[in-house]
């Protein structure tokens, strides 16, 4: 099956959401058709052209958009003077209000990609009304718990690469929240505390999940570096501003909400993520949903979980509304 062929945009703008924000937004496909919007990894990452492919331009108005601080949305993260505490997850909730009446849209269909994905769940949860399917991929739900293996758990398995990790943070502060003492040296003063801690945080990630050539190339760029792993940190290091849930995730607890929500999730079955069973479980708790795990795919579930995506999307374009 496949994606489908790559398209361009026929519409495109920088949303004015407020705090000195301005979000880059395009559309394209069909300007009559089912609305579904993308939302990105990261947190940090940006809206590739590739993830117009997961839909049918024939049958789909395909929106994509750059999160705050992210790819060309206005100020970027890379910027110190960029305040962050304004870019958190009801913040960008609020975004996606936004946009979604901006551009006259109703109800339209959540495509989420690893965070995109537990962005994705959250503002399901929190506005059901305008969501009318899930899909999702290389799920997370933003726990502490996630936080913790990625951060700290993965070690074990990769120790080289986490004695490198360790070795960049003061002593005092390898015992505590990893992700919140890489962020305050990414908020450092001195530039070269930030390259420093820029780079150990991707190459931390790199080592951890592995990832297609372009998603590691991305890395060679200092500026992205910096914002990325200076607005992953700001969100790990507060269990991504979603509520106090404990050590298991706001969205795992109010999965019931999702109740009249169709949804897919597409897994690779070697996703480190999945040792903690998040997935399995969410999929368990949220009725009505499918879960499709690819043997032998990671965070990036290849081309199988491509087909998997596209199957979803093309199945869900011919399902009537409600």
């Amino acid at each position: 099956m496949g994606r489908y062929p790559e398209i361009e945009p026929y519409d495109h703008g920088m949303l004015d959401v407020g705090d000195g924000n301005h979000l880059y937004w395009e559309t394209s496909g069909n300007p009559h058709g089912k609305p579904a919007v993308v939302l990105h990894g990261g947190p940090g990452s940006s809206a590739g052209a590739g993830l117009r492919r997961y839909f049918d331009p024939a049958a789909y108005r395909i929106v994509l958009f750059d999160q705050r601080g992210a790819g060309r949305s206005r100020p970027s993260a890379a910027a110190p003077a960029t305040d962050m505490s304004v870019n958190t997850a009801p913040h960008l909730m609020a975004d996606l209000e936004r946009l979604r009446a901006h551009l006259g849209i109703g109800r339209w269909l959540v495509w989420g990609v690893s965070f995109g994905s537990a962005l994705g769940l959250r503002y399901a949860q929190t506005h059901p009304g305008v969501v009318s399917e899930l899909v999702l991929t290389g799920v997370a739900t933003g726990s502490p718990a996630e936080v913790a293996l990625l951060t700290r758990g993965l070690g074990r398995i990769f120790p080289e690469a986490y004695e490198r990790f360790l070795a960049e943070l003061p002593e005092d502060e390898r015992d505590g929240n990893l992700a919140a003492a890489y962020n305050r040296l990414l908020e450092s003063p001195d530039p070269e505390v930030r390259a420093r801690a820029a780079r150990a945080w991707t190459d931390w990630e790199t080592a951890i999940i592995p990832a297609p050539p372009g998603s590691v190339e991305r890395f060679r760029d200092p500026a992205f570096r910096l914002g990325f792993a200076r607005t992953v940190t700001h969100y790990w290091g507060n269990d991504h501003f979603f509520g106090d849930g404990g050590e298991e995730s706001v969205v795992l607890r109010d999965a019931h909400l999702l109740k009249d929500i169709p949804g897919t999730l597409v897994q690779g079955s070697l996703d480190l993520g999945n040792l903690l069973g998040v997935v399995w479980r969410l999929h368990h708790a949220w009725p009505g949903s499918e879960l499709v795990i690819v043997d032998d795919a990671g965070h990036d579930a290849g081309a199988v979980g491509d087909d998997a995506l596209v199957a979803a999307t093309d199945r869900y374009v011919r399902r009537r509304p409600d």
